[in-house]
């Protein structure tokens, strides 16, 4: 006898089988349309397609109805609208954006739906700009925390990343936008980003590097990538074979377009016969870009095949009938209600508590009638500044304003700056001279205001003059004179509140000893300052986990342990191979200030129970795994849980543990949920450099349930046959 469910399994696969058979039909029949409009082609309009031909597009084919493919920036939004052809604002009055949290405020929130809210606003205020392709999101591996674009990229793990941007390019694809996920691969500092040689072995390219960009690919469908603009094992990225044609294109099934970052594109024969599509932001006359009329030369003698070249535009056409061209497409959005909400819940999901030892969080309206607000970040707005994209924000509340509009009915409000932030990133370090030093006056100031209140917030942290791409940090030291104006208020007011703003790891040894309540903040946007103040209030329990390690001193990182960062004679070599973050130093037993994954809430979660389906597997099935998770407090919260990996007795070098799975979830007061994931077999292999490929190590694996890298809650074992 047939039963339901077997029906209804068969109704399931037939009618999964017709969609992929409609997709197969679908997609085949745009391969005859787009192979007939490349036959009605000249070389000359082919090879105009494949360049820019402004500062954010490259040129059509008007005789075939071809537009023009139009980009933008950025990560954080999109940004303002500025002159076709040099950076100048174009003064419109209609391009103000929602900006959204940064990078790494986004990976903080743990939550793949958050960034897919990300990616849906990104897509609905692009078509509202006309803007085709968005150079966002950018993901690449947080190796080193000085790195100057560490607040625009997500995190130090794979994994992480990897969920993040698949959701990421989906929400921005589809509103039929195009995502370009940057950049590819390894650009991980940005002193001599352009000139950088980066050696990495093809273990720690295939395991770090490049998992999150073939995620991005294989499962969010990205539509564009841009090559980086360093070498890697002695080759541009943007002519580099082994990246582009045999990883990107042949290996991974990329369909897309390989643009190169601006000026990012040496040479014309290499790069276009390696895999580069369509040349950007490079100098001089358009006609005399390397993908113009010296690639036309180089057909004509026979360096570059027409078969190359179709190619390129074949890729550059099938990504416009996915975008400009597209069925159905979405007129687009700006700026709505619906934005400002996505906004506020990122940034209110991305805080992170560090410390609350004296639980003074959540601040108590009812007893607290006066907050001093201290601190040049209290008032400083983040979606301009330093080099790269910004964004025209059409507001932008700040920490000042968040507290007044949560506090102001029942507390008096006070302000005092406390320090002066006068750093730029376009200046000179003569110019710059004396950023790091207190300023007596203000301190002084501030220290008065202190004591007078019952609490004092004090707001500090970094900018984004201060982290900027074009350069990286010195140190870890916080900037500004900072450590003294906190050791000064603190001093004064015992009830002080420690919010840090920034995108990337600094120094908080002194803060984390003599200061019993610390907050991180990000630059999170338009609602930053609602969200912080909703979290201080207890509207928000937080729910932020550090998205990498917080190291003790910059030298117990890996690039600087190993005197690889920046590098020698422009070469920096990789010498940490697999061990970047919290793989680093749980291997090497370093214990950090702050550990991957970290972040406390005002309700404890209890975990139990740890199990799996079977003790024992094999190659091509799917481990799943089941926890109990208790919340032990008064309070609804949410909690991620990690689960981490370790092989026993493994035959190959391995990091102590690797993240596989995380599942975010919220848990009512006295409330049980069980968590289930899954984590494919095939996930826990490692890559022979030898045999060229991927290899499941058989024998014990131990599986942890954790709160972060290390708090390791539950451990269970399984058993993986050969």
């Amino acid at each position: 006898m047939i039963s339901i469910k077997h029906i209804i399994t068969s109704l399931a696969l037939l009618f999964l089988f017709k969609g992929v058979e409609a997709q197969n039909k679908n997609e085949t029949a745009l391969k005859d349309k787009i192979n007939g409009i490349i036959k009605k082609m000249t070389l000359e309009e082919k090879i105009n397609m494949l360049h820019g031909n402004a500062l954010f597009s490259s040129t059509g084919v008007q005789r075939l109805g071809i537009p023009e493919l139009t980009c933008d920036d950025g990560p954080l939004g999109v940004r303002e609208e500025i002159k076709r052809f040099d950076w100048a604002s174009a003064n419109w009055t209609t391009d103000s954006a929602t900006f959204l949290p940064n990078g790494s405020a986004i990976a903080a929130t743990w939550n793949p739906v958050m960034a897919n809210k990300y990616g849906v606003v990104i897509g609905e205020e692009a078509n509202a700009r006309k803007k085709n392709i968005m150079l966002a999101p950018a993901f690449n591996i947080c190796r080193m925390p000085l790195c100057g674009r560490t607040y625009e990229y997500y995190s130090e793990d794979p994994y992480l990343n990897g969920q993040l941007a698949i959701q990421s390019v989906k929400g921005i694809q589809s509103q039929h936008v195009a995502a370009c996920i940057k950049h590819f691969a390894a650009n991980n500092q940005e002193l001599n980003r352009d000139s950088v040689n980066a050696l990495v072995d093809e273990r720690a390219l295939r395991e770090i590097y490049f998992p999150a960009f073939k995620a991005a690919v294989q499962q969010g469908n990205a539509y564009a990538v841009m090559s980086a603009y360093n070498k890697i094992n002695g080759y541009w990225c943007s002519e580099n074979d082994f990246l582009l044609n045999k990883v990107l294109k042949n290996e991974w099934g990329f369909k897309g377009v390989v643009m190169s970052d601006w000026a990012g594109t040496h040479h014309t024969v290499a790069a276009a016969n390696n895999g580069l599509d369509i040349e950007m932001g490079s100098s001089g006359p358009y006609d005399q870009w390397y993908f113009a009329n010296p690639l036309l030369e180089a057909v004509k003698a026979g360096q570059v095949s027409v078969k190359i070249i179709d190619d390129k535009v074949r890729r550059i056409l099938w990504l416009m009938y996915h975008t400009s061209i597209s069925t159905n497409h979405p007129k687009g959005s700006i700026a709505t209600p619906a934005h400002t909400k996505a906004a506020y819940d990122i940034a209110s999901e991305s805080i992170v508590l560090l410390k609350n030892d004296e639980h003074l969080l959540p601040l108590n309206t009812r007893s607290i009638k006066s907050i001093a607000v201290i601190g040049d970040n209290a008032t400083r707005t983040f979606a301009l500044g330093g080099y790269g994209a910004g964004v025209k924000a059409k507001y932008e509340v700040t920490a000042l304003e968040g507290i007044k509009s949560r506090f102001g009915k029942t507390a008096k409000i006070s302000f005092a700056r406390g320090y002066r932030a006068n750093y730029l990133a376009n200046n000179t370090d003569a110019q710059n001279s004396g950023y790091d030093q207190p300023d007596q006056k203000l301190i002084s100031e501030a220290v008065a205001l202190a004591k007078t209140t019952d609490v004092a917030v004090l707001c500090i942290g970094s900018n984004r003059e201060y982290e900027s791409e074009g350069h990286d940090r010195k140190s870890l030291t916080l900037p500004f004179g900072e450590q003294a104006l906190v050791n000064a208020v603190s001093a004064a007011n015992p009830n002080t509140v420690i919010v840090i703003m920034a995108g990337a790891p600094y120094d908080l040894n002194e803060i984390k000893k003599l200061n019993h309540t610390i907050v991180w903040s990000w630059f999170n946007g338009s609602e930053a300052g609602n969200a912080l103040a909703d979290v201080l209030k207890g509207a928000v329990n937080p729910s932020g986990r550090l998205p990498f390690t917080f190291p003790v001193s910059l030298n117990d990182s890996p690039a600087a342990s190993l005197n690889t960062y920046p590098g020698k004679d422009l070469t920096a070599d990789y010498k940490e191979g697999i061990l970047v973050g919290y793989r680093w130093y749980d291997t090497r037993k370093i214990d950090p200030l702050y550990c991957f994954g970290y972040g406390l809430s005002y309700t404890k979660f209890e975990y139990s129970g740890l199990g799996t389906d079977k003790n024992s597997y094999q190659s091509g099935d799917k481990i799943t795994i089941r926890v109990k998770v208790r919340n032990a407090g008064n309070v609804a919260g949410k909690e991620v849980v990690q689960l981490y990996v370790r092989k026993i007795n493994s035959a190959v070098s391995r990091a102590d543990k690797e993240l596989k799975a995380f599942k975010k979830v919220m848990i009512l007061p006295a409330k049980t949920s069980i968590v289930s994931m899954s984590i494919p077999v095939n996930d826990l292999a490692y890559f022979d450099t030898q045999l060229h490929k991927w290899i499941v190590e058989p024998g014990k694996y131990e599986l942890l349930a954790a709160s972060s890298s290390a708090d390791i809650r539950q451990v269970t074992s399984i058993n993986i046959s050969k």
